[in-house]
């Protein structure tokens, strides 16, 4: 190779690895390569555990997330590519406006194909299928190339290792032919002063080919990945790896290896990825970590992964009767799964890791929407998704004291810092409070499933009380019995600088209660003008009795749920005559173009209510219309394109847990209300609900 080529960047070296311990917060990824007999594809259009797509048209192609609540990989239609490599927790600003931005980091997990010479592309395949199995959380991809090889590749996120993915691929010959599989790692255009490095570690039983690249994003965070492949031949056998590096963006290492006819040959790569947000030296741990996954094995790491995630499903729903239903639960349960794990500081945007979406940025919808969910199935994963808000806590208060106010104002948009991080042309930045009412909310409902009054103490209440004294200097004390809460956005975002919001005087209200609770539990004297604020809170009414949104409402088109809120999640609203009137009054205001929580918010009411078939129809409707191609992942809204929406999935999956399986989150802990089930279900099954593991069940 010409190693004077102009725009070329390639440093060699050997050394000798110190350390093969795996460290926190770092990457890696594997590919392993042994003989095996191939696998053809299966039909499992009736497995409730797996996802199909074939027909692929990469012209109207959503790709589908394979995760392990670090790092995400985006499917793509194109063979053995990956749209998007996500790393949870960094962000920066670049290309995309005046905010941060989650960072989109190397690809490295990309792949290229030579057969007889010639690279692999779309045109040259067929048969391209790609299938998720959620209880494995892998992505399988299998193709055809004419009449030379088939290839079937199973990508995963692992489970086991918090920042480790595997791919394993395996190449059946049809005939005699020489294979050249190319790992290549590419960095995007936001990153600057690409390195581009190659060495071969030359141990007693094992060669460890290892290509690296190194760089720094626009703010000077330092990112590094390196990869490796790992064969089945004994040392001294291995295929012989060349290394290219093209320019300063990618480089890439290839091996050629001759097959018989009938012969199967599997293999894969090694990789990891991480910044200096995960670790102070970020280029030496990628390597550390690429050569520990390498030294693992294949059948070590498969096996724990697979491990992790069968523990994971102890954690499930299951519904006899209606195949589709229970696949697309499933479908939101491995989302949110995938997107968040337990011992971690991360919290969940709405797009998840599944790519850019909102600048992959935590809003409301993480403690309203997806937080729900997880605290039932899996507290240890909500717990997570606290310590973010905790661990940002001094933000909070300077946010507040920013805009004249005591205690912690949280900010509607908050990233790597817990600063304010909402774009200046969005007025939701500053008015949309409620979110710090819901934060507080949160932390009150983890005390209540868990009854862990340790954390209670060092960790709900000093979130809940500053969030209670935030309140009580932010309501206006326009005369007694008259607190009012001006000039916010609340739940509906299309009712901008509004007076006394429905959804934020009572989350308010209810928050400044949890607060006194809180108190009380850890034998404090919760502050008095705490509950003499929540007393004095107004939530308005029309003259016939239904829930006002606000001071100004007059029945316009609203985004999504703002008063149904009300009835649940909070219980300011009780009465079943008043929450059905709510529900006759704002259900045809519903807007058909609103994001999906709305109407699942509406199934929760009319399951409680005991209109099984009602909530029946709208748990579909949370779901059913906002499915893109090819593996139906959902959109914000009902022909949208900006998956995946793991808000969305959240909402979905309350329908089901506290509306038609009727469990609900009180003082005494879990408890299940009277609900039936709808025609299609003959049974529903919630196992591993809570910190006992408890199993809740609905029959005909």
């Amino acid at each position: 190779m010409d190693k004077s080529k102009k725009n070329k960047v390639h440093i060699s070296y050997l050394y000798l690895p110190t350390n093969l311990l795996i460290m926190k917060k770092v990457v890696t990824i594997l590919v392993i390569f042994t003989f095996t007999n191939f696998l053809v594809a299966q039909d499992l259009s009736k497995s409730p555990w797996h996802i199909q797509a074939s027909n692929i048209d990469p012209a109207n192609y959503y790709g589908i997330t394979v995760a392990n609540g670090m790092v995400g990989l985006v499917s793509s239609p194109e063979p053995m590519k990956v749209k998007d490599v996500v790393l949870n927790g960094v962000y920066d600003y670049y290309q995309r406006g005046r905010v941060s931005n989650i960072l989109k980091t190397f690809s490295h997990m990309n792949m290229h194909l030579e057969v007889d010479g010639k690279r692999v592309g779309r045109r040259e395949i067929s048969d391209y299928a790609q299938t998720l199995d959620m209880k494995k959380a892998m992505l399988t991809t299998t193709y055809n190339v004419g009449k030379s090889v088939s290839v079937k590749q199973d990508l995963m996120s692992l489970r086991n290792l918090p920042y480790t993915a595997m791919s394993v691929i395996e190449i059946k010959a049809k005939k005699d032919v020489e294979i050249t599989p190319i790992n290549y790692i590419e960095a995007p255009n936001h990153l600057s002063d690409v390195r581009n490095l190659y060495s071969e570690i030359d141990r007693p039983h094992v060669l460890i080919p290892l290509m690296s690249s190194v760089a720094f994003s626009p703010g000077k965070k330092k990112v590094a990945t390196s990869t490796s492949f790992i064969f089945p031949e004994k040392h001294g056998d291995e295929p012989k790896i060349i290394h290219e590096d093209w320019d300063y963006n990618m480089h890439l290492m290839k091996f050629r290896r001759k097959l018989k006819k009938g012969e199967t040959y599997r293999f894969a790569v090694v990789g990891s990825t991480l910044s200096s947000v995960h670790n102070n030296d970020p280029h030496n741990e990628a390597e550390r970590l690429t050569i520990f996954a390498k030294l693992e094995g294949t059948e070590r790491l498969l096996n724990a992964h697979q491990k992790a995630w069968k523990d994971l499903w102890e954690s499930d729903i299951e519904i006899e009767g209606d195949l589709e239903s229970q696949r697309a639960v499933r479908s939101a349960i491995y989302h949110l799964y995938s997107f968040a794990r337990k011992g971690t500081a991360y919290s969940l945007s709405p797009m998840g890791l599944s790519g850019l979406g909102y600048n992959g940025h935590v809003f409301w919808d993480t403690e309203l929407w997806m937080y729900p969910p997880l605290l039932v199935l899996q507290p240890e994963i909500a717990k997570s998704l606290l310590e973010y808000r905790f661990e940002r806590l001094g933000a909070a208060q300077e946010n507040a004291f920013a805009h004249g106010y005591d205690g912690a104002m949280y900010p509607w948009e908050s990233a790597e810092d817990g600063s304010e991080d909402t774009p200046v042309w969005a007025l939701t930045g500053p008015f949309q409070q409620h979110i710090s009412a819901t934060v507080g909310w949160a932390f009150w409902k983890y005390y209540q499933v868990t009854k862990d009054k340790e954390w209670l103490r060092t960790r709900g209440y000093p979130v809940l009380k500053e969030v209670a004294d935030f309140w009580s200097s932010r309501v206006e004390r326009s005369g007694e019995g008259s607190f009012d809460i001006n000039n916010v956005i609340g739940a509906n975002e299309w009712e901008e600088n509004i007076d006394n919001n429905a959804f934020t005087n009572g989350m308010v209200k209810t928050v400044l209660g949890y607060a006194s609770q809180a108190a009380k539990v850890l034998g404090l004297t919760p502050n008095a003008d705490w509950n003499h604020v929540a007393a004095n809170i107004p939530i308005l009414k029309f003259p016939d009795g239904t829930t006002k949104e606000n001071k100004t409402y007059d029945g316009v088109m609203i985004k999504q749920a703002d008063v149904n809120l009300l009835a649940y999640p909070l219980k300011v609203v009780t009465q079943k005559e008043d929450i059905r009137k709510d529900l006759n009054y704002y259900e045809p205001r519903l807007a058909p173009d609103g994001p999906a929580m709305g109407g699942a918010i509406l199934a929760v009411l009319y399951a409680r209510l005991g209109d099984a078939e009602k909530a029946y129809e709208l748990f579909k409707k949370s779901y059913q219309p906002n499915e893109v191609p090819p593996f139906g992942v959902l959109a914000e809204t009902a022909g949208g394109t900006n998956p995946y929406f793991a808000t969305g999935a959240g909402g979905t999956l309350q329908s089901v847990l506290f509306g038609i399986g009727g469990l609900d989150i009180t003082d005494e802990g879990i408890k299940q209300l009277d609900t039936s089930l709808p025609k299609r279900w003959r049974y529903l099954k919630m196992s591993g609900i809570g910190v006992d593991k408890n199993t809740f069940e609905r029959k005909k």
